[in-house]
């Protein structure tokens, strides 16, 4: 008889491998930053190639994995009893796949897209520190990272208009 590997894995563990960007969370210096790096490589490979080919599947895949997102940082929150905990590093993968939205796929531009998202990030600025503050439940911990990815690729959109 087979059996499926998988099907001794519960819920909690699967929430907490995904929420955790594959346990970067853990990482005790700067998680976040580990969980960007772990987005720029997924919107470098995977998002980037796709975005340039159809902008319109892309941003169809990005609302998919922003609203699985979501669902992920809520069930994190529940099993960690912490609104947004350091180790739910999710909302940084996801954002960091806007942030470098429709960007040149070069080093330089990728560099800046994490540098300006990392910023935006820690500083939140206005609406990211109130929808931060405000909102609760994995919209909360998703959309104050997504608003500091708009930041920073609107920036780097004028950049590359100006250049």
């Amino acid at each position: 008889m087979l059996t499926c590997p998988f099907a001794r894995i519960s819920m909690e563990t699967l929430i907490s491998l995904a929420a955790t960007g594959g346990y970067a969370g853990y990482i005790p210096i700067a998680p976040g930053t580990f969980g960007s790096l772990e987005g720029l490589f997924l919107g470098w490979f995977v998002f980037a190639p796709i975005a340039h080919r159809s902008p319109l599947i892309a941003i169809a895949l990005f609302a998919v994995m922003f609203v699985a997102g979501c669902w992920i940082a809520g069930g994190a929150e529940r099993i960690f009893a912490q609104h947004d905990s350091s180790r739910i590093v999710i909302d940084e993968i996801v954002a960091m796949v806007a942030a470098m939205f429709l960007l040149p796929v070069r080093w330089p531009w990728m560099v800046a897209a994490f540098g300006l998202f990392r910023l935006f990030d820690i500083l939140k600025p206005f609406p990211a520190s109130l929808i931060d503050r405000q909102l609760r439940g994995g919209a909360g911990v998703m959309l104050d990272d997504l608003a500091a990815a708009i930041y920073a690729n609107l920036i780097l959109q004028v950049a590359r208009l100006l250049l």
